[in-house]
């Protein structure tokens, strides 16, 4: 559509238009004006588009006050048409699992560079990817060693009480054995002393 500006004397300074054809992700170039501070009390006159009839997608800039002293830089589209580049978080992702930060960014494809960047970038995530995959296993692993670990440090606690429980046991058998022996004799004495005093008797 045609650009139109309607005469005024900005405050201060004038301004002059150029024009920069550049608009990424598509085919038909995107128009931006830039409006950049030449001198003060200098009239701006009527623009058009120099390519475009006049239409009714004009876009308007209105009188301003801006210190003489101060330069100033207004840059912005001339194209009616939104763009079409995607934000980011709508990109879908290449590595659903890894982290928004490390996803290859899309590729410029009339770009050999870029590509390349992309391809590398492809590479190094899914290296990166495996590595955390056989980090996960070995975490997994070193759980269950851990798991395996503390399981036979219970058994040999175990282990130990049980011996120290079998030592206490024996010892006590042999006191009680011991004893049993004196028993005996004690009681053979008796039964001596007994016949000797049916005997004598």
């Amino acid at each position: 559509p045609a650009v139109r500006f309607h005469s005024c004397y900005v405050a201060g300074a004038a301004w002059t238009a150029t024009r920069s054809p550049l608009h990424k992700g598509s085919d038909r170039p995107r128009q931006w004006l830039a409006l950049d501070y030449t001198s003060p009390d200098t009239r701006l006159s009527e623009l058009e588009d120099p390519e475009e009839g006049q239409g009714s997608g004009a876009h308007m800039i209105s009188t301003a006050r801006v210190p003489a002293d101060k330069p100033v830089r207004i840059a912005f589209s001339l194209d009616n048409a939104a763009d079409d580049t995607p934000p980011e978080d709508t990109i879908p992702l290449v590595f659903p699992e890894l982290e928004q930060q490390l996803q290859p960014l899309p590729p410029c494809h009339d770009s050999v560079e870029s590509m390349q960047v992309y391809k590398q970038h492809c590479q190094i995530a899914e290296e990166y990817r495996e590595v955390k995959k056989e980090i996960a296993l070995l975490e997994e692993r070193k759980k269950e060693l851990i798991a395996k670990l503390d399981q036979a440090e219970k058994e040999k606690l175990d282990a130990a009480q049980l011996a120290r429980e079998f030592e206490a046991l024996t010892e006590e058998n042999r006191t009680l054995k011991l004893a049993q022996s004196q028993c005996v004799e004690q009681l053979e004495k008796l039964r001596i002393q007994y016949q000797k005093r049916q005997g004598s008797s």
